[in-house]
């Protein structure tokens, strides 16, 4: 990996979203927003456990 690559901003939908005023959706309205949140969290851990798995297999490559 380059090191001096520019990297992707993180997308910061998740601070407007906290800023949201939840009073004015319905409860399907909160239901599918609840839905897709959790699917993000999944795609999260899920790119989480494969670096970790990457860093793991290097740590085990140059232990000595």
């Amino acid at each position: 990996m380059d090191e001096n690559a520019p990297r992707e901003r993180p997308d910061f939908a998740l601070a407007f979203l906290e800023k949201q005023d939840l009073s004015t959706l319905s409860i399907g309205d909160l239901e599918e927003r609840i839905g897709a949140m959790n699917t993000e969290i999944t795609r999260c851990k899920a790119a989480i456990a494969s670096r970790s798995d990457t860093r793991a297999a290097a740590e085990e490559l140059f232990k000595t």
